[in-house]
């Protein structure tokens, strides 16, 4: 029974951290916002949890697709924390801006740390029993496509932006346009 729901909620996973990066391109463009190195690390942490994620959409659950996931959750959340850590010492101010109060690095370290609580409980209403891949429904495939799609134009936006050097630790261009422009 506990099987009929590990697919769809896994897909649900997979649609909602799609929207996240896609959220971090938005705020992107509209407030001008370029990611910093750390949150960059962070937008690679919820592009490999979206692997997992996509590996169990596509396969079908497996424990070893749970590991990848609590371990590129585990690396994003230790990434936004060390730079939460960074903005709480008095005096220095924060990076971005503020979503409900909180800025996206707090939101990253509150998202990864709600995935490791629910990779942990998927994990708990996991069988032993050897998994078949799934057929792929239409949604299935759409979602898929959509976290790809996210992904690659994440890779392409932090490209223009450093480039094939280290980014810099507070960019205020985009390394592409200044160097065709």
């Amino acid at each position: 029974m506990f099987d009929i729901l590990t697919r769809p909620l896994n897909i649900l996973a997979l649609f909602l951290l799609s929207l996240v990066l896609i959220a971090g391109l938005v705020f992107q463009f509209i407030l001008n916002e370029l990611p910093c190195p750390l949150c960059l690390l962070q937008r690679v942490g919820f592009a490999a949890v979206m692997f997992g994620f996509l590996l169990n959409v596509v396969e079908g659950p497996r424990k070893r697709h749970y590991g990848l996931i609590l371990v590129a959750a585990l690396f994003g959340a230790a990434v936004a924390l060390r730079q939460i850590s960074l903005h709480v010492i008095p005096g220095t101010p924060p990076y971005g801006s503020a979503i409900l109060g909180l800025h996206y690095y707090t939101w990253a370290f509150v998202i990864f740390s709600l995935t490791i609580l629910g990779t942990a409980i998927l994990l708990l209403l996991s069988t032993d029993e050897p998994v078949i891949a799934p057929q792929m429904g239409m949604i299935a495939k759409m979602v898929c496509l959509l976290a790809i799609i996210s992904v690659l134009l994440t890779f392409i936006m932090t490209f223009i932006e450093c480039g094939p050097y280290q980014c810099p630790d507070n960019p205020v261009s985009y390394w592409l346009l200044q160097e065709f422009l």
